[in-house]
């Protein structure tokens, strides 16, 4: 785990700001399972690194909220694979995409008039079903001739 992560060009995660824990997996596997840790987990202290932006951290949190501790860390838990070595680099994939989903800001919303169209038909819709409640109207005895 003394590798750095490169997210992106120029964007590097040092091995110092990740902490890994690893732990015995459940589910099916036999006696390995029993023996082994191979349940690997991340854990990226978000709030403290200044590698990331504030906009990035932003996105990340929004996107991800069951990642994010209280304390603000990011944790990514992997333990689909049977050895540590899978479920480490599957930690690693899943912390990269996430960040580099986050690194692309969305685009503004540009608000737009309906066409005149789309009016002409949606005032024909409503003009049509109030025709339609019209005719259900109780018949006042008066009026009719």
């Amino acid at each position: 785990m003394s590798d750095s992560i490169e997210v992106g060009p120029g964007l590097v995660i040092p091995p110092s700001e990740l902490n890994w824990e690893f732990s015995r997996s459940g589910g099916p596997g036999g006696q390995h399972v029993n023996t082994t840790d191979t349940r690997a987990r991340l854990r990226f202290a978000l709030e403290e690194t200044s590698i990331l932006g504030p906009g990035v951290k932003r996105r990340l949190r929004e996107r991800h909220p069951g990642w994010i501790t209280q304390s603000g860390d990011l944790v990514i838990t992997s333990d689909e694979h049977r050895s540590r070595g899978q479920n480490t680099a599957a930690c690693i994939e899943r912390l990269t995409e996430a960040i580099r989903e986050a690194l692309v800001p969305p685009r503004p919303r540009r608000r737009t008039a309906p066409t005149r169209a789309s009016a002409q038909r949606r005032f024909a819709t409503k003009k049509a079903r109030g025709s339609v409640k019209s005719t259900r109207r109780r018949v006042d005895p008066s009026e009719s001739g």
